[in-house]
């Protein structure tokens, strides 16, 4: 979340930062914010006050008492046990402003950094570059779930059957397909500098509450009710939280942390043809990367991130861009956000496979994730993460964009993971 200092010293750029995220009453809600913390300072002035005249009057008594002023003894032991009382009302009043405050500044979004584009949805983002060999297929191209159905790679049906829409079962060389590029980007990360964390898959809600799931994304998450535990909807979760309530050592960042992951997600509301096969999943596999570094290099640990998945794609052989979200399509907590797309032949779409993204400060204060500076100072951390990569429309495109008369090729450089090179 926002901090207060930001919020009281830089008040109108908050609220333009948030009004370019297109967040309704962004003035109201500053302003509301700066007033709740105005009674809180007030209310804890007014007690600092209390105790202050209790402290006076409780090492007055026992002079007056030597001195034989019983009555006024007795006077000061009334002042002060009416002060008590007094203050059991303000620490009330206290205790309230400091939750209504934390309540306001979890519903105010991250501000965006000053390089995001102006825009309300997706059409507004900006093309960064694009890469990668455009295939030219037939006209009696299959998409990737007829092409899953004539292998015998993926069913559908079968997923609906055990579990329901949304859950595919992976088969012979659709399962050893997944395999193969989950440990081709785990080995690719941890060349990049990466250590591996295999995390829990189910976290508590004080660590949906530090990255930001929660509140925002609640109604997303799959929630155990009788243990009150949220399947993950992403490795960022559990991995970032390793770092909550932590005060790390300048010397030791950036910290560089990769993990595979099982991924849920209830999509609400999710149909059509833009959903079908596995272009939208509640389930799904992928691999995050995840950063916490200092405020003066996360943005050029955002660049290697970046190019970090690039090379990814490019080792696939996919055609792909990247887009500069815009300041209506970003998430609730992300400060700056580049999607990878890739290209997906078949469907003549492009689909996104990948959001690398730096929240700035704004999941370190939830987190209360810092660190001691070179002056032994405790600052807050950024923090980072993307996903490199998310597996579905990645197997989706390799399907599609590789099918030949003979079968589908497989990108060499998964050849040695697979142990096939063609799909037949």
């Amino acid at each position: 979340m926002l901090t207060l200092k930001v919020i009281k010293e830089q008040t109108e750029e908050v609220i333009k930062g948030l009004e370019k995220k297109h967040f309704k009453g962004a003035r109201e809600a500053i302003e509301q914010v700066i007033e709740v913390d105005k009674k809180r300072r007030s209310t804890q002035s007014e007690l600092d006050n209390n105790l202050a005249q209790i402290k006076i009057l409780s090492k007055s008594i026992g002079g007056l008492m030597k001195e034989g002023k019983q009555a006024e003894a007795e006077e000061a032991r009334n002042k002060v046990a009416e002060i008590k009382e007094a203050n059991k009302t303000l620490e009330a009043a206290m205790s309230q402003a400091e939750t209504d405050l934390t309540t306001l500044l979890c519903t105010i979004p991250n501000i965006p950094n000053h390089s995001v584009p102006e825009g309300s949805d997706a059409i507004d983002n900006v093309i960064e570059r694009q890469g990668g060999h455009f295939p030219q297929l037939g006209p009696d191209a299959l998409p990737h779930w007829e092409l899953a159905k004539k292998y015998d790679l993926i069913d559908f049906e079968l997923g609906v059957k055990i579990t329901g829409a949304g859950f595919p079962v992976y088969k012979g060389k659709g399962a050893r397909l997944q395999r193969a590029l989950i440990n081709f980007f785990l080995d690719e990360a941890r060349e990049a500098g990466y250590l591996e964390i295999e995390p829990p898959y189910v976290v508590n809600a004080a660590s949906g509450y530090g990255t930001g799931q929660l509140p925002d994304k609640e109604g997303q998450m799959y929630h155990a009710n009788e243990d009150d535990l949220y399947l993950i909807p992403t490795a960022e979760v559990p991995v970032t939280n390793i770092y909550r309530d932590v005060i790390l050592e300048e010397k030791d960042l950036p910290i560089k942390n990769c993990a595979y992951s099982a991924c849920f997600r209830r999509e609400a509301g999710s149909y059509g043809k833009d959903v079908r096969g596995l272009n939208r999943l509640h389930q799904f596999n992928k691999v995050e990367i995840v950063r916490i570094d200092t405020p003066e290099h996360s943005y050029q640990s955002l660049d290697e991130m970046i190019k970090h998945v690039e090379n990814l794609v490019n080792k696939l052989e996919l055609p792909y861009r990247i887009l500069r979200l815009c300041g209506g399509d970003m998430s609730f907590t992300s400060s700056i956000t580049f999607d990878f797309e890739t290209y997906s032949a078949a469907q003549e779409r492009w689909l996104e496979v990948s959001s690398v993204s730096n929240f700035e400060s704004y999941q370190a204060n939830r987190l209360k994730c810092r660190y001691r500076n070179a002056d032994r100072k405790i600052e807050l951390c950024h923090t980072l993460n993307g996903s490199a990569l998310a597996l579905p429309r990645i197997v989706a495109t390799i399907l599609e964009n590789n099918q030949t008369p003979e079968g589908i090729r497989i990108p060499k450089v998964l050849v040695p993971y697979c142990g096939f090179d063609i799909i037949d």
